[in-house]
């Protein structure tokens, strides 16, 4: 609730100030809300639901790396889009590479069939979403589509927190700076740029680059808390790079 909210609040002024155009028919807007909607309440939701009820971060993030392989399966099934061998072998090398960049993180003795299937509708939203906006969103403003999408979430998600969790807030400055980080770098930033790539590149392709995200984990943990990889962690990223490669090398 927090997230939206604040997401809110950020991009008014850039909506003002831009001056973006807005869906232009009923039918854009279900379009973009639909979107939304899978993006934001069914991802997040799923997957931060998933550790609520004890699945661990590493699960969740080995779960939800498998998106561009599902990607890849859809894309190539129903989008006609033609993979080279080698990109197919990059979609697999990738996802082993995140596997062992978590290794450390894996904690299998909390899994319950409740934590997996929201982690599951997690990974089912973000990976519809992402396809369904490129599919049916091309040519909407993606300044504008965030802000209805950061709505239809807040709408959604608000009366869940109000009455399962009494919209309890232990305020901190280390809670605002997280709201803050995930809503401007993650929620905007990251997610339009996703959105631009897949309106003009290879959908697995471009969510293969979402590999890189435990990558940037690792490189935060050790910015900010000293944290140093291991040689396990190390050569995980490696094999990652090696595959994302492989992934966006252009057929000839």
């Amino acid at each position: 609730m927090l997230r939206y909210s604040f997401g809110l609040l950020c991009l008014a002024p850039v909506l003002l100030w831009m001056r973006p155009p807005w869906p232009r028919s009923g039918r854009e807007l279900f379009h973009v809300l639909v979107a939304g909607l899978l993006m934001h309440p069914m991802q997040l939701g799923g997957s931060h639901y998933a550790q609520y009820l004890g699945l661990s971060a590493g699960v969740t993030s080995l779960i939800m790396a498998a998106q561009p392989l599902i990607t890849a399966a859809i894309a190539w099934r129903w989008m006609h889009e033609r993979l080279a061998p080698a990109q197919w072998t990059g979609v697999l090398v990738g996802l082993a590479g995140v596997t062992l960049v978590i290794w450390h993180k894996l904690d299998v003795r909390e899994i319950s069939a409740g934590g997996l299937a929201a982690v599951l509708i997690g990974l089912a939203g973000v990976t519809a979403g992402t396809l369904y906006q490129r599919a049916f969103c091309r040519h909407v403003s993606l300044w504008s589509a965030a802000f209805l999408q950061f709505a239809i979430a807040l709408a959604v998600l608000a009366p869940l927190a109000v009455t399962f969790e009494g919209a309890r807030v232990d305020w901190s400055w280390q809670l605002c700076a997280a709201v803050a980080f995930l809503v401007i770098f993650a929620s905007i930033f990251a997610v339009n740029a996703l959105h631009t790539l897949m309106r003009r590149g290879q959908a697995t392709r471009v969510t293969s680059l979402l590999y890189l995200t435990p990558i940037f984990a690792v490189v935060l943990e050790y910015l900010m808390f000293g944290e140093t990889p291991s040689a396990l962690t190390i050569l995980g990223i490696v094999i990652t790079c090696m595959g994302v490669a492989l992934v966006s090398m252009q057929r000839r």
